[in-house]
């Protein structure tokens, strides 16, 4: 092997390096499906503890239920937002015909699942990742809580 054939392997091999490196600082960034479900959970049990006006600022405005790119949204049945721990400007707002780019109704997929399941996922919609600040894939696991639902989504990049 000569030595422009060693350093040719090198860089391949650093190359490689690197790019494993960024891939797993990538998920490291990114937050769980697990994650995302112990979020809802927290936040359920947090607005039984304190109320729902308590709750829903501390969502929007505080820093205890935000983590990389995971963050709480509560919705009333109606598509209403109530509570928005990305963007405080939605709450308030009826999104119930609020579309993703493939023209997909994402609220009214919240408000469907809620309804008829309780609880679950709802997969397959993009979403602004407020990390990349890019259109990513989204999931949402929600649960109902009285006549609101209480989410957090994971990015699927």
């Amino acid at each position: 092997m000569n030595l422009f054939s060693a350093a040719k392997q090198l860089l391949k091999i650093t190359l490689l390096g690197l790019t494993l490196a960024v891939s797993s600082a990538h998920a490291a960034e990114a937050g769980s499906a697990a994650e995302a479900e112990a979020m809802v959970k927290k936040a359920v049990a947090f607005i039984k503890a304190n109320g729902a006006d308590k709750s829903y600022e501390e969502f929007t405005n505080g820093k205890s239920f935000k983590d990389r790119d995971l963050y709480i949204v509560v919705y009333d049945l109606n598509g209403k937002n109530l509570a928005q721990g990305a963007n405080p400007k939605l709450v308030g707002k009826d999104l119930i015909g609020l579309k993703d780019p493939d023209g997909k109704l994402i609220i009214q997929l919240f408000v469907e699942l809620a309804k008829t399941k309780g609880k679950g996922w709802v997969e397959g919609y993009k979403f602004l990742n407020p990390v990349s600040q890019k259109i990513e894939g989204k999931a949402m696991y929600l649960e109902r809580l009285g006549d609101t639902l209480v989410g957090c989504g994971i990015y699927k990049s």
